[in-house]
């Protein structure tokens, strides 16, 4: 899998499974950090709240999806996505990229 390197912060990123064509990972999120706004061209994100709430925002449609612990969101390939936690707290979740080849595209 062709890894990608990203410019933002986490508390923990951690990738839990991989093989080709999907991953899983684990990231925690808290003060100011987010995952700022990108897309996939191929894969979609699925995501998993194990801590939170969280929220996930999208383009195209516009929508903020608040995910609470247990709760889950796909955000299809071609979506520009935004990951934020609620009130400065602490956000952690898994995200299950696949299936294809990951690309992490950033947009404006």
């Amino acid at each position: 899998m062709n890894e990608q390197k990203t410019d933002y912060e986490v508390d923990e990123r951690k990738t839990v499974a991989e093989a080709p064509n999907l991953r899983v990972r684990q990231l925690t999120l808290s003060g100011t950090q987010v995952v700022p706004w990108h897309l996939h061209t191929i894969i979609t994100d699925t995501f998993f709240c194990m801590d939170g709430p969280m929220v996930v925002r999208t383009r195209e449609p516009e929508a903020a999806h608040t995910l609470q612990p247990g709760q889950t969101l796909a955000v299809d390939p071609g979506i520009a996505h935004h990951v934020s936690r609620v009130d400065g707290g602490r956000s952690k979740f898994m995200i299950v990229q696949g299936v294809g080849q990951y690309d992490y595209v950033p947009v404006d």
